[in-house]
């Protein structure tokens, strides 16, 4: 029997000597066991990228162009919420992580660990909605898994999705392109998924039904490189962590500043009052159909158009830029004029949300 090794493991184990919950809620906790232990345990060039996915160069096995390669595990609770659910969140979740790497997903894979005792209708419907997503996409479910843990241990249903997508020549996304003077774009309104799993987790009744913005972003993703081509720089799907998170991840990689405004950052009026009401900030709520994109200036408007131009991107606003201030920190100018840094996330605020 091989042996664990027993080199001292980089995350302070004083602090945290056992895995919480905010260790996957995609915020501060969640960087530091990346950062600290698993990058730097698997480090290799296509992990060092900090992409949502693999960019893998077909010349180092005597092909010719590029791959992108994703993988996401999804523990949702409860399975079906409005707007969508596990089977239609597994697809669009790697379609998406695809997607941000420049891609277009070629092949997806689907692994299946079911509890025991599990209805069969359930099981059922979650396949039909992969099916159904995958469809919808144009992006088939080329193989997959099926593995079955004892009563008790499973909570039902997790999903692990895997994809593989071509990179078309001349796309080159990367948090390393990031400059000074790019600006930040976003597809439109934030938080609603957060808010549309909560809403029916805690059995929260407001006047109108906030629905999850679940949705595979490759067919804005290409709209968007065939308006601004290699001026688009870095892409991000603000999941775990939300907005916040994902663009403080960029700031750290690309080790630049970015100013965000709040005013141009769209929220809707029910969840902005549902945020309020349960205490949360927007910023920080789990989005699973929005786009950032950090895009040359000079490209900037015809990106926007582009994102506008397309059903999923309606909405889209520039909100804010990349400067040369406070390197690796995002910051936001609030309504009345204030400044104030946005950091990670330091807690876990909605778990098992995708």
């Amino acid at each position: 029997m091989t042996a664990f090794t027993t080199s001292t493991c980089p995350i302070p184990i004083s602090d945290y000597p056992h895995v919480l919950l905010a260790h996957g809620g995609g915020g501060r906790l969640s960087h530091m066991l990346f950062e600290k232990m698993l990058r730097p345990t698997f480090a290799n060039a296509a992990l060092d990228m900090r992409h949502d996915g693999a960019v893998l160069d077909l010349a180092a096995a005597g092909g010719d162009g590029r791959l992108a390669f994703s993988t996401d595990s999804y523990v949702v609770r409860p399975l079906e919420f409005p707007g969508g659910d596990i089977g239609k969140l597994a697809i669009h979740g790697t379609i998406n992580d695809l997607a941000m790497c420049g891609a277009q997903p070629l092949a997806l894979s689907v692994a299946l660990i079911l509890e025991e005792g599990f209805p069969m209708e359930s099981l059922w419907r979650v396949a039909q909605s992969l099916q159904h997503a995958a469809a919808a996409a144009g992006v088939p479910i080329a193989t997959g898994d099926t593995k079955v843990v004892e009563r008790g241990k499973g909570d039902g249903v997790y999903i692990n999705t895997s994809g593989v997508g071509i990179i078309a020549h001349g796309v080159d996304v990367a948090p390393q392109r990031v400059q000074v003077g790019d600006r930040i774009l976003l597809s439109g309104t934030i938080a609603d998924h957060g808010i549309a799993v909560m809403s029916v987790r805690e059995g929260l009744d407001f006047e109108t039904t906030i629905c999850s913005d679940t949705a595979a972003l490759h067919t804005l993703v290409r709209a968007m490189l065939g308006a601004g081509g290699s001026d688009v720089h870095v892409m991000r799907d603000p999941t775990r962590g939300g907005v916040a998170s994902a663009l403080n991840e960029i700031a750290e990689a690309a080790q630049v500043g970015i100013q965000l405004v709040e005013a141009n950052i769209p929220v809707r009026d029910e969840v902005r009052g549902a945020c309020e009401i349960l205490g949360f900030d927007p910023l920080y709520v789990a989005n699973e159909g929005k786009c950032i994109a950090i895009v040359a200036p000079s490209a900037a408007a015809a990106v926007l158009a582009a994102m506008r131009a397309h059903p999923l991107g309606g909405e889209a606003t520039d909100i804010g830029e990349v400067v040369a201030d406070h390197a690796g920190r995002v910051y936001l100018r609030s309504r009345v004029g204030g400044q104030r840094v946005v950091d990670m996330l330091s807690g876990e605020q909605l778990p098992r949300i995708c």
